[in-house]
C-alpha cells in the first residue's frame, strides 16, 4: 500500500527533531528531503570512526551560519575544513568588526558612495572588511616571516589567523579549527582579500612560498587513512568539487549530504546531486546519501540543531 500523507501537528510546540520527523511524515515536496537530510546528517556526525569533511563557500560567513560552522568545529564533529578565501576573509574581520543588516534593493551607488558593499542583504562598511583584512594579514604574515617561515601551506595559514583571533570569539570558524587542529584548506586561495594580502607581502618578500602540495598531501592522508568518510557539503563551487573529488580516490564517500540552491539542468558542479557523483566514484553507490534544496542560512541551523538533539538524547 501506499504510504499516506499525514497532516504536521505543531500545537504542542514540538522539538526540532520532533518536528523534523512530522516533515518526513508529511511528505511535503522540499520537507520530505530536509527530513532526510537529516538522518544522513545525523549519521555522519555521530560516527566516531567517520573523518568527516565540512565544505561551504564564503558568502555564508558573513551570516549568522558562521555560528553553526564554528560549533560543529569546535564541538569536535569535523576532521577537515575545505572552503574558499573570502570565508578567511569573513571570518577575520567579523572577529574584530561587525557587519549590519541591509536589504536586496538599497540604492548601490550610494552605497557605493558612503563606502559600504553589500553582500545580499547584508551591509559591510568598508573598514570592517578590506582595511581590517589588511591590518590583521600583515602583522600575522611580518611575525611569521620573522620567525624564520618561507613556505606557507593554505591549511598553515588558516591556523595561524586562527590564533591571531582572541579566544574569547567563540564563533569564529578559523579560531576554533586551530584549537581543535582541524585543517582548513582554501584550493583557491589567492581568490579574495587575504589572498590579495599575501601577493602584497609578496612583493617585498620574495622567498615567500604557497605550498599548495602539503595541502594536497594533507588532504590525501585524510581519505586514506580513513575507515569511513563523510562529507556535508553546502552550496558548489571549489571547495564542494575539492571535497568529493579526493574522495573518489578512496572508491567513494560513505556518506555525503548536500544542500544547495543551484540547478541541475545547465550542468553545473554546483546544481549535480550526490547521486550524479556516484557515477564519477565520488560517491559510493551504498552510501546514505541526500540532497536538500533551498537556503542553507535557514535550512542548515534547522538541520544542525535537529541532529544534535538526536544525538545527544
Amino acid at each position: 500500500m501506499p504510504r499516506k500523507v499525514e497532516d504536521i501537528r505543531i500545537d504542542d510546540a514540538p522539538s526540532l527533531d520532533t518536528l523534523v520527523r512530522r516533515l518526513e511524515a508529511a511528505g511535503g515536496f522540499s520537507a520530505r528531503e530536509v527530513a532526510r537530510g537529516v538522518d544522513v546528517l545525523a549519521r555522519i556526525l555521530g560516527d566516531e570512526e567517520m573523518t568527516t569533511f565540512l565544505s561551504f563557500p564564503a558568502d555564508i560567513v558573513a551570516t549568522g551560519t558562521r555560528g553553526v560552522l564554528a560549533t560543529l568545529v569546535r564541538e569536535g564533529y569535523v576532521d577537515a575544513v575545505i572552503t574558499t578565501c573570502g570565508t578567511l576573509d569573513h571570518d577575520l574581520a567579523r572577529s574584530f568588526r561587525p557587519y549590519y543588516h541591509g536589504e536586496w534593493d538599497l540604492d548601490d551607488a550610494e552605497l557605493h558612495r558612503r563606502k559600504l558593499y553589500r553582500l545580499g542583504n547584508l551591509v559591510i562598511p568598508e573598514v570592517n572588511y578590506g582595511a581590517i583584512v589588511e591590518r590583521k594579514m600583515q602583522a600575522i604574515l611580518r611575525r611569521l616571516w620573522a620567525g624564520g617561515t618561507r613556505s606557507l601551506s593554505t591549511a598553515a595559514l588558516s591556523d595561524a589567523i586562527g590564533r591571531a583571533i582572541p579566544a574569547t570569539v567563540e564563533s569564529s570558524i578559523l579560531r576554533a579549527a586551530a584549537d581543535r587542529h582541524v585543517p582548513v584548506i582554501v584550493p583557491g586561495i589567492t581568490d579574495g582579500a587575504v589572498g590579495s594580502q599575501l601577493w602584497l607581502f609578496w612583493q617585498d618578500h620574495k622567498a615567500l612560498a604557497l605550498d599548495l602540495f602539503s595541502d594536497e598531501q594533507r588532504l590525501s592522508d585524510l581519505v586514506f587513512d580513513a575507515r569511513r568518510s563523510g562529507a556535508i557539503l553546502l552550496g558548489g563551487g571549489i571547495s564542494k568539487h575539492h571535497t568529493i573529488w579526493w574522495n573518489q580516490f578512496r572508491d567513494g564517500l560513505d556518506a555525503a549530504l548536500y544542500i544547495t540552491t543551484a540547478v541541475e539542468w545547465d550542468g553545473s558542479l554546483s546544481g549535480a546531486r550526490t547521486r550524479e557523483a556516484v557515477s564519477w566514484g565520488k560517491v559510493k553507490p551504498t552510501a546514505r546519501h541526500t540532497t536538500v534544496e533551498g537556503d542553507v542560512t535557514v535550512l542548515f541551523p534547522l538541520m544542525v540543531g535537529a541532529a544534535l538533539e538526536r544525538l545527544r538524547r
